[in-house]
């Protein structure tokens, strides 16, 4: 059961790693302010740090992770281009981007309340993986 649970977290953080990963991609070259790209950049090389550390576990386990959901990421991506396309300001990346980790905050510490026999490693990276979307969110508030 512990390999299992933690086997499935991990999977759950590559994909939102991942995720994390593609959504400052997506408005990175929209940017404005030279701090607040600054700050996305940042955010950006943590989720590396940590997508390389996850799957470094996941190869232990000879699992190959997981992707995002497919369907959420094109959600994701209308959404950030049909905004964008309306506004094009560092406001509404501040917007989009608060969004989309609060809502990684929420499948996060759901999936660690789903996954509680998963090792402490594992629950301590989705943990790191919350502290950083949470800690953006913060980052950017004077953007929004």
């Amino acid at each position: 059961m512990i390999e299992n649970d933690t086997i499935k977290l991990l999977r759950e953080c590559d994909a939102g790693t991942e995720m994390g990963i593609d959504s400052i991609n997506d408005v990175l070259d929209k940017v404005k302010s030279k701090s607040f790209r600054q700050l996305l950049l940042n955010c950006m090389e943590e989720h590396r740090k940590l997508e390389t550390e996850i799957k470094n576990l996941l190869e232990k386990y000879h699992d190959d992770g997981k992707d995002p959901n497919p369907m959420a990421k094109g959600m994701s991506w209308m959404k950030t281009n049909m905004k964008l396309a309306m506004e094009d300001s560092d406001s509404t990346i501040a917007e989009l981007m608060t969004d989309g980790c609060n809502m990684g905050v929420k499948s996060l510490n759901r999936y660690l309340n789903q996954y509680k026999a998963a090792d402490e490693v594992s629950k301590d990276i989705a943990k790191r993986l919350i502290n950083l979307e949470e800690k953006l969110t913060i980052d950017i508030r004077c953007y929004l």
